[in-house]
């Protein structure tokens, strides 16, 4: 636009930084670096890091910064260009052994066994749609806005179907999770994770797990179409390199093949979650979910109370630690659903309006937590520190989905917030 800029990043994302300035066509952007980090720091140690020396380049800071936005360009700065993602040699003449090893090498899996691609198998994964192999699904990127986003297509996607152990009969699923353009591996510092939910018909044709162990590693249509999300991400999203593209400090162990939730909407007692959205029973749709992780719900609040467990207290307890930057997804048994509806919650609607009005949080408490500004809402005069707030202005931020075999009263809970639902039948 014409206007001189000094981009101020700190040195744990100095790589992000320059791979991301490259892919824009800016390999030569001056960028000033600080140290890391700057979350939790005090303000005489703020102004002691731009008195200093930027930790890249050696240079005083600020002497850089204002260097950056007045001096000319040289000529190597004003170059512009773009960079190919590398997808690989379109054939490969050596042993399987050896093309695994390539794969890995050049960071194309998740560094597991895959099943390799031969064009054999990639044309059966075709025919599991009707679209044409050269149509554009989507785009995807790390973060919206952030970084570069990629395109991909329907033979794109085939191939990592294919590495990820899927079947054609999964491909329309796949397909539509690509389609949400939601990346499995966001480039966010906080290890983020993400779900999906599934409903309709196609879990019982593909003989998809919502029952004993659904969340587990027993079942093959659940694992392979999880994994085919971390591909596809990684090779067609540009997401999943550390230190450039992938900053989750810790990492999270979803990440290999996500949450996969198909409803077990035989024995719900409630409206599957597709129809909350405005869908028909009998269509088939994925809707996804991101935040961070999943825990198991304790029985530390209400279960033991006679006649029957207080199951709404339990979910308002289990979700006491959860953050303002993400809703709440439940993952409840049938057993658990049907205990709510005895306490008289027999929709979803109604629990989580209850849930809503009687999950509070004090200013004080809210001002202490990172991104404080979500929780705490503006008023004149300021809310005083004792005063009591609802831990989401909005009801919908509840979600809840049944999942499980009905061998324990069991639910799960996770800080994630819905993002979109995508039909499958779209991609048959």
């Amino acid at each position: 636009m014409g206007f001189p800029t000094a981009p101020m990043v700190t040195i744990a994302f100095k790589d992000l930084a320059l791979s991301n300035a490259a892919q824009r066509g800016m390999p030569h952007e001056r960028i000033c670096f600080t140290p890391h980090p700057v979350w939790g720091k005090t303000d005489a140690e703020m102004y002691a890091y731009l008195e200093g020396n930027d930790p890249v380049s050696g240079k005083p800071l600020m002497k850089e910064v204002i260097d950056s936005l007045t001096q000319p360009l040289t000529a190597d700065e004003s170059k512009t260009g773009t960079v190919t993602p590398v997808v690989g040699p379109p054939s490969f003449v050596d042993t399987a052994d050896n093309l695994q090893q390539y794969f890995i090498d050049n960071g194309m899996t998740d560094f597991m066994q895959i099943a390799l691609p031969t064009q054999e198998k990639v044309d059966a994964m075709l025919k599991g749609t009707s679209h044409h192999p050269d149509e554009v699904v989507g785009k995807m990127s790390p973060a919206r806005g952030s970084y570069p986003e990629w395109s991909f297509t329907v033979r794109q996607l085939a191939i990592n179907a294919v590495m990820a152990g899927a079947m054609p009969d999964y491909f329309p699923i796949i397909l539509a999770l690509a389609a949400t353009e939601l990346t499995a591996l966001s480039s966010s510092t906080n290890s983020f994770a993400v779900a999906a939910v599934i409903n309709g018909p196609i879990r019982d044709k593909l003989n998809m797990n919502y029952g004993i162990g659904a969340m587990g590693p027993f079942s093959q249509p659940n694992a392979a179409i999880g994994r085919a999300w971390t591909m596809l991400s990684r090779n067609l999203g540009n997401s999943g390199v550390p230190g450039q593209t992938y900053l989750g400090t810790l990492g999270n162990g979803i990440n290999y093949n996500n949450l996969i939730l198909p409803e077990n909407e035989k024995a719900s007692p409630w409206t599957p979650f597709h129809v909350q959205k405005g869908f028909k029973p009998e269509e088939n749709v994925v809707s996804v979910f991101v935040g961070f992780s999943i825990s198991q719900g304790q029985a530390g609040v209400g279960l033991g109370v006679k006649p029957v467990p207080q199951y709404h207290e339990a979910l308002r307890y289990n979700m006491i630690p959860f953050g303002p930057l993400f809703g709440s997804l439940t993952v409840c048994d049938p057993l658990v659903a049907q205990g709510l509806v005895e306490l008289g919650y027999d929709t979803k609607e109604k629990l989580a309006d209850w849930l809503q009005k009687n999950s509070q949080i004090s200013v004080k408490d809210a001002k202490s937590t990172l991104f404080a500004a979500r929780w705490v809402p503006n008023s004149n005069p300021p809310l005083a520190d004792d005063a009591m707030i609802p831990r989401y202005t909005k009801a919908d931020s509840y979600n809840f989905v049944v999942v499980g075999g009905q061998t324990n009263p069991y639910h799960m809970v996770a800080n994630m917030s819905y993002r979109a639902s995508i039909s499958i039948d779209k991609w048959l």
